[in-house]
Parts: structure tokens; C-alpha cells; sequence
């Protein structure tokens, strides 16, 4: 199966996280390809912008797996969900976001995102490693959904290549 995986942060060297985080996750699975790095404006409470960037990876097992390991991943960059305000900074962010053809509906796991479809931040990165993936839900491309959000609602720019690292 593949997923897009989107990676976010915007306290401390979030590059370096981004690099521990796919380092992470490729041990569990392989990372197929990686978006560029995007500057994007907070929402949410006075903050820094974020880094974001995407990633698509091939997984030979469930979603929810998937889930507590990128959970994991967060924990060791130093994220603690019960400390931080609501849209507030945090050093990194491991969302799961689309998989072709799947929905899923459980406690710990709504697939695809929930707010997937209204973010510059996951779409832009996204459409560059799967513009052609259609949303099981809305029925409309990646590429689609990122072309029909309003630039001027969030400022979200390329910045350049994802960060190498070695596995």
C-alpha cells in the first residue's frame, strides 16, 4: 500500500527532524519520494512560520501501525500533545494523510485527514509526489484540490530540496 505521509514543525531544527523522521520511518518501511521543503504561515496563535514537506511511502502493513510508529517519531522530537496549545508551535508534526482508495473510520485513525482538503501546507507538497491520487471522498485529484485553495487564505512557498540522509 502507499501513503502520503506530511511532516511539519516549527521549533528547533525542524530540517533535522524531517531527516530523523523519514530516517525513522524508513526502517519500517520505504520511502518511495520526498517533496520539496515548504515555508508556510502559522494558523493559529502568534507563532513561527512552519516547515512542512511531504512524503510518500510503501507500506507492507496497516495504516494503524503506521500511525503509532509516526506517534513515536513525534514523541522523540520532543512533542508532547498534553503540554501544547491547540495550533500551537511544536517541533514536529506526523500526519497521515491519503492512501488511494482507502477510507478509514476508527477511533485512532480517519483516512484520508480530516482537513487534508483545506490546507495549502499538505496539498502543494503533496500534488508534487502524487497529483493524479484521487481523494476516496470528494472524488477530485490531488492536484485539483491544491489548484482550487485561495493562495491569499495561507502563504505557503517552496524553499527547497528535502534534506538527504543515509539509511
Amino acid at each position: 500500500m502507499r501513503i502520503l505521509v506530511g511532516l511539519g514543525g516549527n521549533q528547533g531544527d525542524v530540517a533535522a527532524a524531517f531527516v530523523t523522521a523519514a530516517s525513522s520511518l524508513a526502517r519500517t518501511c520505504r520511502v518511495v519520494a520526498r517533496s520539496r521543503l515548504w515555508r508556510t504561515a502559522a494558523v493559529g496563535p502568534v507563532q513561527p512560520d512552519f516547515l512542512n514537506a511531504v512524503l510518500l511511502l510503501e507500506l507492507a502493513f496497516d495504516p494503524l501501525r503506521l500511525l503509532a510508529c509516526a506517534q513515536r517519531i513525534e514523541l522523540d522530537a520532543g512533542r508532547d500533545r498534553r503540554c501544547e496549545i491547540h495550533r500551537g508551535p511544536r517541533p514536529l508534526d506526523v500526519d497521515l494523510l491519503l492512501a488511494p482508495g482507502l477510507i478509514v473510520e476508527a477511533p485512532a485513525l480517519v483516512l484520508p485527514h480530516p482537513r487534508f482538503c483545506e490546507r495549502r501546507f499538505a496539498l502543494l507538497p503533496a500534488s508534487e509526489l502524487a497529483p493524479d491520487w484521487v481523494h476516496p471522498r470528494l472524488h477530485r485529484s490531488v492536484a485539483d484540490l491544491a489548484a482550487s485553495l485561495d493562495a491569499r487564505e495561507q502563504r505557503c512557498e517552496a524553499i527547497g530540496a528535502f534534506p538527504t540522509w543515509r539509511t
